[in-house]
């Protein structure tokens, strides 16, 4: 059973490779290949930027005359992706890298021209020391001195690192951080204090204003109440009019004590809302001595003289004269009983 992917062919025993026609090909012939750049460029045409790795399907040839140590070397031809214009670049076996040829510039290259003047730095340098001894120990010298100074330096910045080594980085942090820790709680102590005295004056303030409050309800109260004890309803009924009427009616006569039951329904013989309801009741005519007349009569004309004092001095004149005419008619009654009796 044979191989299904066959790598090796088949050749006959009399073949002849001579006996084969060689193609008639251009040494210059172009080939159309996919590559990717191969750094960052920048088109000179409008500017665009081409970054390392973009992919174009270029067309490469072999650059004629040109060799490497027998290395070819081959050209590459793409084309911008904005303007379309041509770039050129081409193999740089020496430095195994690309060199740019035409249609952009490379950029990111600092590093690449640092080297390259380093190296020709050095290599114009071991061209002067070739044939002058002098100048190979001019440039031992300066590489010496050049040499202590880098160590001088190095020195002291290895004493700088001891000196820096010895700083607790750490601890400082950590101290830092239980100052701002202590900062904290001690701002904190005083905004609760603060409050807190702004809660207690706020708390006193409402006690003495409730107090004070109390005390004006308490007083109110109690005015009240006195006012109210020592005032009735029925005492509007009893009020007297000023004295001063009665001074001159009575001549000048004290004010006869209220009793309990005129200040309950008023006095009979005053005009107010009840005197008009009341009718006063004529004594009855008993025989008794003459003596006691005179007994009767004090203190009928007392409790008549009371009615006087609650009225006005209008109204306190008729019902004088009315008590006077009414006690001569009794004075009267009684003398005629009495004559009568010592008939």
């Amino acid at each position: 059973m044979s191989e299904r992917k066959v790598l090796n062919k088949y050749y006959p025993p009399d073949f002849d490779p001579s006996k084969i026609p060689k193609l008639k090909l251009p040494k210059d012939r172009q080939y159309v290949v996919r590559l990717m750049a191969p750094f960052n460029m920048r088109c000179k045409t409008c500017g665009e930027y081409i970054y390392k790795g973009k992919k174009f399907n270029a067309r490469k040839e072999t650059v004629q005359n040109e060799t490497y140590m027998g290395l070819p070397i081959f050209r590459f031809y793409i084309k911008c992706t904005r303007c379309l214009a041509e770039i050129t670049f081409k193999t740089d076996p020496e430095n195994t890298d690309y060199a740019m040829e035409h249609g952009a510039t490379r950029n990111f290259q600092a590093e690449k021209l640092i080297e390259e003047e380093e190296k020709r730095i050095q290599q114009e340098r071991e061209d002067e020391e070739l044939n002058n001894p002098m100048k190979v120990l001019e440039n031992r010298t300066k590489d010496s001195k050049l040499e202590m100074e880098v160590l001088e330096n190095l020195q002291e910045l290895k004493e700088l690192n001891q000196r820096q080594a010895l700083v607790d980085f750490e601890g400082m942090i950590d101290q830092y951080r239980e100052m701002e820790k202590r900062e904290r709680e001690r701002e904190k102590e005083e905004d609760e204090r603060e409050m807190k005295e702004m809660l207690d004056c706020a708390l006193v303030k409402r006690l003495r204003d409730s107090d004070s409050d109390s005390e004006k309800e308490e007083e109110g109260s109690s005015e009240q109440s006195n006012k109210s004890g020592s005032e009735r309803p029925t005492d509007i009924l009893t009020t007297d009019k000023p004295t001063e009427a009665q001074g001159a009616s009575a001549g000048g006569a004290k004010r006869a004590k209220v009793e309990s039951w005129e200040r309950s329904v008023g006095t009979l013989g005053g005009k107010g809302a009840l005197g008009s309801l009341v009718v006063r009741k004529k004594p009855a005519v008993t025989t008794s001595k003459s003596s006691s007349l005179a007994g009767t009569v004090a203190p009928i004309s007392q409790t008549d003289s009371k009615p006087e004092t609650t009225d006005s001095t209008d109204a306190s004149k008729p019902v004088t004269t009315q008590n006077r005419s009414s006690s001569l008619s009794l004075l009267g009654a009684y003398s005629d009983s009495d004559s009568n009796d010592s008939e």
